[in-house]
């Protein structure tokens, strides 16, 4: 597994120093999350556009603690599938066939 810590570290330092602050919450816990790793991404480089999007869709993949994570997000949020699938940008049926396989 990558370490994202250090990669994301070594960014900063070099091309953004100004959002040090904004990532130092995240960069300061032990294990980083495949949702921290988004979260850091997404206040470094900023929102996606439609395209790239499309593009890193495809070839994003969650490992079960990060589905679990998300189910968990679910449940003490009190959402529908529809509703957590718009919050993480994936299917319904993807949200769906998570919950039929890691039933909590």
């Amino acid at each position: 597994m990558p370490d994202y810590k250090k990669i994301y570290t070594d960014i900063l330092n070099t091309r953004f120093p100004h959002k040090k602050k904004e990532c130092k919450s995240l960069l300061n816990k032990e294990v980083l999350s495949h949702l921290d790793v988004i979260d850091l991404n997404t206040i470094i480089f900023g929102a996606v556009t439609a395209e790239s999007w499309k593009f890193s869709k495809r070839h994003r993949s969650y490992n079960q603690d990060t589905i679990i994570e998300i189910l968990q997000y679910q449940k003490n949020n009190k959402l529908s599938n529809s509703q957590l699938a718009s919050h993480y940008r994936l299917s319904r049926n993807t949200v769906a066939r998570w919950k039929k396989l890691f039933v909590i």
